[in-house]
């Protein structure tokens, strides 16, 4: 009862760094998206592309989070837009991949069928590839979405804001309340998120 109490009197500034911490990882993960997309589409085309392209995206997520934020801030400053940048490089693979992936392993007589109604190669991926593979490319999205939302709270680190300042502020007083309630609303937002992103799926799913 204590950590309710605890949380209902400080519940304007809670709401506060909530919404910074999902304004934050939204438009990280809006411009990750479209980035993670677009590769992933163009590296269908090319094989060595691919492998370059899988491997930078690898090697991005072997460094770790506080290191590449900080790395990130001789360049952007302090705030969110390291913070944005590092989430945006930290979530490229599973997005990257699994559109790859997913174009990759549709039925080649399917395509086959399509060039020989004679669409182009835009509209074959548009119409055909695209929404066959959507469940693979969304199974991607949701599992960057996920990552970019706990990593967002490191980025408090590098005067981003959002849930995280709340963690570490609880960290530095010793207080368990505001870690835990800090904790609580990250794996809440979470869990809302990963829900809205699984009925998109589920909906849209051929």
């Amino acid at each position: 009862m204590k950590i309710i109490e605890f949380a209902l009197s400080r519940w304007e500034s809670i709401l506060k760094m909530t919404i910074d911490h999902f304004e934050i990882v939204l438009t990280a993960m809006l411009i990750s998206i479209l980035m993670g997309v677009a590769i992933g589409i163009l590296i269908t085309y090319n094989k060595t592309a691919a492998k370059v392209m899988l491997n930078i995206a690898n090697i991005m997520m072997t460094i770790p989070s506080l290191a590449l934020f900080s790395l990130l801030i001789p360049i952007l400053g302090i705030g969110r837009a390291p913070a944005i940048a590092g989430l945006v490089l930290y979530t490229q693979l599973p997005i990257i991949r699994n559109v790859y992936t997913g174009i990759l392993n549709i039925d080649p007589s399917i395509i086959e069928a399509a060039r020989g109604m004679g669409l182009t190669r835009s509209k074959i991926m548009f119409r055909i590839k695209l929404p066959l593979a959507f469940p693979v490319i969304m199974a991607g999205v949701r599992t960057a979405t996920v990552m970019g939302i706990g990593l967002g709270a490191i980025a408090a680190y590098i005067g981003a804001g959002g849930l995280g300042e709340y963690i570490f502020q609880g960290i530095n007083r010793s207080n368990d309340k505001m870690i835990l309630i800090g904790a609580v609303m990250v794996s809440l937002i979470t869990i809302i998120i990963d829900r809205g992103l699984g009925f998109i799926q589920k909906k849209f799913e051929i």
